[in-house]
């Protein structure tokens, strides 16, 4: 698990950088055992490693840092884990895992598309993400409500079997289920998963820079992730954008279970093939 505390690129509210350490020190007070699963995720093994210290030479010079800290990551055979931190990160540990595994795609959770081409002079802000993975491999959106026309008319104009994206809209209409189904479709084999914690509804998920109303809930979100990782071969995820509010930690605490859920989803899935993997 890396800690990136990276938030240059932020463009409403800053303090995505601290989001790391309130979810590592969350999960401290965590229970440990998943009532769903049945077990506890952690004994596959969970290393945290030092914090990637930031570089102000710009995101482009982080997502570099990222990818090669990635690189070593993916080297040692575990699984790659990485809390932000703002989500231009992302593309640097996509670029990694492509490395490794060539026919990997993307699922993206999400309030934004991110799919600008260019946002405040850089074609690597945080807006840019999802545009600049588009281009390496395919991605599947879930949780859409906030996009520009710009946004609008990529996505109209995309090939098909290289973007699918289903609006917040379409998951309240279809249930989490079904559209967990459509959009598992729509990945490969290999498959990285991205939480920008926006994605969540403003009720329940406050801590962020960019807060949507019409978000999704905490179950629709573990069934579209316990969806992913059943059926597809998760090689690494990230949660990224918890911005912390002084007074509240149970954005904190929520972040925190997220990531202990989704460690708990693909151990699940490693442990029912017979397969030793650490996290």
């Amino acid at each position: 698990m890396l800690p990136v505390p990276y938030d240059l690129t932020a463009s409403y509210m800053s303090g995505m950088r601290n989001g790391p350490r309130a979810i590592i020190e969350a999960s401290t007070h965590m229970e440990l055992f998943d009532e769903e699963l049945g077990c506890e995720p952690y004994l596959a093994g969970i290393e945290t490693l030092a914090p990637l210290e930031p570089t102000a030479l710009g995101p482009g010079e982080m997502i570099k840092k990222v990818r090669v800290k990635a690189a070593e990551m993916i080297g040692s055979g575990r699984i790659p884990v990485m809390l932000g931190g703002e989500h231009s990160i992302t593309l640097g540990l996509v670029e990694a895992l492509l490395k490794r595994y060539p026919g990997l795609s993307v699922l993206q959770l999400d309030a934004h598309a991110d799919m600008r081409d260019e946002y405040q002079e850089t074609p690597f802000n945080h807006a840019c993400v999802a545009r600049r993975i588009s281009e390496l491999c395919p991605i599947v959106q879930v949780g859409i409500r906030s996009l520009s026309v710009e946004e609008a008319d990529f996505l109209k104009g995309a090939p098909k079997g290289r973007l699918k994206t289903l609006y917040a809209s379409e998951v309240v209409a279809q249930g989490a289920l079904k559209a967990a189904q459509a959009a598992v479709k729509a990945l490969t084999d290999d498959v990285f998963i991205t939480v920008d914690l926006d994605v969540f509804d403003p009720s329940i998920m406050p801590a962020t820079g960019t807060p949507e109303p019409g978000g999704l809930l905490w179950r629709d979100a573990l069934d579209i992730l316990r969806t992913a990782a059943s059926k597809r071969r998760v090689v690494g995820f990230d949660v990224v954008e918890l911005c912390p509010m002084p007074g509240n930690i149970a954005p904190d605490f929520m972040a925190a279970k997220l990531v202990y859920k989704i460690m708990g989803y693909i151990n699940a899935r490693i442990a029912s093939q017979g397969k030793g993997r650490r996290v």
